[in-house]
C-alpha cells in the first residue's frame, strides 16, 4: 500500500497564498495599465479624428467660397465676352461648365483671362479704310451749318430790325463751326467701330470741312 502525502505546512500555505496574491495584484495592474493606455490611445485618436474633420470642414467651406467666387468671376467675364460678341454680330451660348480632370488654382487663370479682355478690349484708331466716310462726315456736316446759317442770314434780311443785325452774325458763327460740325457723326461712326477718335480721323474731318466751307464761301461770293 502507498504511503500518504504530507501536507504542506500552515506558513509554507500562507506563503503561498501571499505570493498568489501579489501575482494577481501585479497582473490587476498590468491590466488596468493596459486599460488606460488603450483608452489614452482611443481618445488620441478620436481627438484627431475631430481635428480631422474639422480641417476637412474647414477646406469644403473654404472650397465652396472658391467656387462660388470664380462661378462669379466665370459669369461677369462671360457677360462681357458675349457682349463684344455681340456688337460685332455674333451669338454665343451660356458659359462653358467645369472640364473633367483639370486640377489647380482657377485664380491665376480668370486673372489671365481678364487681363487678355482689358487689353483686347481697349479701343484702337480708326482704319484708314474709313477715311471716305470721315471725309463724307466733315463734307456734310459743312454743308448742314452753311445751310443753317443761309437761313439765319435769310431770315435777318426778311424780318429786318434787331433780327438784320443779330442774324448775320450767328449765321457766320454757325458757317465758321462747319469744320467742326462733322466730328459728330464721325464720333457715332467711331463708336461703332469700338474704335477711338484720333488726331488722324479728326484731320481727316476737318480738313473735308474747312475745304467744303471755303468752297461754299467762295461760290456764295
Amino acid at each position: 500500500m502507498s504511503q500518504p502525502v504530507p501536507s504542506e505546512s500552515y506558513p509554507a500555505q500562507v506563503r503561498r497564498l501571499a505570493d498568489l496574491t501579489e501575482r494577481v495584484s501585479a497582473q490587476r495592474a498590468e491590466a488596468h495599465t493596459w486599460y488606460e493606455q488603450q483608452c489614452a490611445a482611443a481618445r488620441r485618436a478620436v481627438a484627431n479624428a475631430e481635428d480631422q474633420v474639422r480641417h476637412a470642414e474647414r477646406e469644403v467651406t473654404a472650397a465652396r467660397r472658391l467656387q462660388e467666387r470664380v462661378e462669379a468671376e466665370v459669369r461677369l467675364l462671360w457677360q462681357e465676352l458675349r457682349g463684344r460678341f455681340r456688337s460685332a454680330g455674333r451669338q454665343m451660348d451660356g458659359p462653358p461648365g467645369p472640364v473633367n480632370g483639370v486640377a489647380g488654382n482657377p485664380l491665376p487663370m480668370l486673372a489671365a483671362v481678364r487681363d487678355l479682355l482689358a487689353r483686347t478690349g481697349q479701343p484702337g484708331e480708326l482704319p484708314g479704310s474709313v477715311n471716305p466716310l470721315l471725309a463724307i462726315c466733315g463734307f456734310g456736316g459743312a454743308l448742314v451749318t452753311y445751310a443753317l446759317g443761309t437761313v439765319a442770314r435769310t431770315a435777318g434780311d426778311r424780318y429786318g430790325g434787331d433780327l438784320a443785325v443779330g442774324l448775320p452774325v450767328l449765321a457766320l458763327v454757325v458757317t465758321l463751326l462747319g469744320p467742326l460740325a462733322g466730328l459728330i457723326p464721325a464720333k457715332i461712326l467711331a463708336d461703332r467701330q469700338h474704335a477711338v477718335l484720333g488726331p488722324r480721323p479728326v484731320a481727316v474731318v476737318v480738313v473735308a470741312g474747312l475745304l467744303t466751307t471755303g468752297l461754299l464761301l467762295a461760290v456764295a461770293r
